[in-house]
């Protein structure tokens, strides 16, 4: 697109057969795909699909690899724009208690609910709905969200944790914590995963702002 137009200028947009996803999203969902891991690799899970932008990118890798791709999302109506963009595999259950063996998944993508503060750009009218009360609900959500996610993946599987928020308590914090929970766990440098995205910080996290990467 030409700077400044719109992606409903796009016949492919109009007629459904593409989607419109922001890059920050597609830059975490390859993160997850691209990250070195030592075989097997054959199933992948989206925890928290909808509405499926991501769940299709790594549908669309994962098919190149002759991996397997499962999207889990709590609402039906999600879990339905999760099939309109063209996940094969989706699950409409409570990522907390996934219908899926523990241990047996090779690469978790949790892109967590959360305040949303990071997506202001998008959806101003968020910082009106939101309000501090609303943390602690969402923060204990993520937290059951992400011993789910480590119960499913099996010894050498590889977690991305993500939200569209950069406040530390659903960043920072929730990552820490399930650290210590499951001390089996090890940090990966998110840094290297990212190639060619500038001023991400010291790491091992990686925070795309808006003022500084567009997204």
């Amino acid at each position: 697109l030409p700077e400044g137009g719109s992606p409903g200028d796009l016949k492919a947009v109009r007629d459904g057969r593409a989607g419109v996803q922001d890059e920050g999203s597609q830059l975490v969902a390859l993160a997850l795909a691209t990250a070195p891991l030592e075989a097997p690799d054959a199933l992948w899970v989206d925890l928290c699909a909808g509405p499926g932008g991501k769940a299709a990118l790594l549908e669309a890798v994962a098919a190149e690899r002759g991996a397997r791709l499962v999207a889990v999302e709590l609402q039906p109506h999600r879990a339905g724009l999760v099939r309109k963009a063209g996940v094969r595999d989706v699950l409409c259950a409570d990522g907390r208690r996934p219908p899926l063996a523990d241990g047996s998944v090779d690469r978790v993508l949790l892109d967590a609910p959360c305040s949303g503060l990071g997506a202001l750009r998008r959806r101003p009218e968020s910082r009106w709905r939101r309000q501090p009360a609303d943390l602690p609900a969402l923060t204990a959500l993520q937290g059951q969200l992400l011993d789910a996610a480590v119960r499913l993946l099996r010894p050498g599987g590889l977690l991305a944790y993500v939200t569209c928020s950069p406040h530390l308590a659903e960043t920072a914090v929730p990552v820490l914590d399930v650290l210590r929970r499951h001390p089996r766990l090890e940090r990966v440098d998110a840094r290297p995963l990212l190639p060619g995205v500038p001023d991400i910080g010291d790491g091992p996290a990686v925070q795309l702002w808006p003022h500084r990467h567009g997204t």
